[in-house]
């Protein structure tokens, strides 16, 4: 027999609360993406419910909604585990963010509003900040943000939505060269290439500055490796 928690003996039997589910749904998503969990790892029922602190039932709605959506897989004998992504899915996951994120630039050039450009430099700023000190941990984070905020600032739900449905940062997470040195060669340059093209409100160079950078970072993973190895 499950044992409901406090937050769920109130919801009507049979059925989840949407604020306790939503919140393990948000925290243990954001945890995937961040990229700390190991590709394939399994995930197991008693530590992500004391995590969350919800349920089993609710974490288990939780982890078919996940797997819905790709971010998880669950197999028999097998339980949950972390998604991993073989080339071919790796390469087309990829493809699709360099024709999304080029899209989202263009618009972002031509609906920015002046504050948002305002963090769009800060960010920037704190990238450059980043490089000079070695801080490769907050150059992320600040790259990250980078990128939404190029996002919010397009103003286009369709093509967003659409973004967010990638697993882009599951197969970064998987393909990333360790060894080699963070941020790599030419990324800032390819950041302040796009946000010139936002500021001066030029929705083609937008375009092809992101797509030249999606395009770089993808050529930065090991993929042609794992390729070469898959072959053997």
């Amino acid at each position: 027999m499950v044992n409901l928690s406090s937050h769920d003996q109130a919801v009507e039997p049979g059925k989840a609360s949407p604020t306790r589910h939503s919140q393990a749904y948000e925290g243990l998503r954001s945890l995937l993406l961040s990229g700390s969990i190991e590709p394939g790892t399994r995930l197991t029922e008693a530590e992500l419910t004391g995590m969350f602190n919800v349920s089993r039932s609710t974490l288990r709605a939780v982890l078919v909604q996940l797997a819905q959506e790709g971010y998880v897989t669950s197999e028999v004998n097998r339980g949950v585990r972390t998604r991993s992504f073989s080339v071919e899915e790796a390469l087309d996951i990829l493809e699709a963010r360099e024709t999304l994120e080029s899209a989202l630039a263009g618009k972002a050039a031509e609906r920015a509003t002046e504050e948002e450009i305002r963090e769009l430099r800060g960010t920037l700023e704190a990238m450059e900040d980043c490089k000079r000190r070695g801080d490769q941990a907050e150059y992320s984070r600040s790259n990250r943000r980078f990128h939404q905020q190029i996002k919010e600032a397009a103003h286009q739900q369709t093509l967003a939505r659409a973004y967010d449905t990638l697993l882009y940062p599951l197969v970064m997470r998987q393909y990333r060269n360790l060894s080699a040195h963070h941020p790599r060669a030419g990324s800032l340059e390819e950041h302040q290439a796009i946000l010139l093209a936002i500021v001066t409100r030029n929705p083609d160079a937008a375009v092809a500055a992101m797509r030249h950078h999606v395009a770089s970072a993808r050529r930065a993973l090991l993929l042609r490796h794992a390729a070469g190895n898959a072959a053997d």
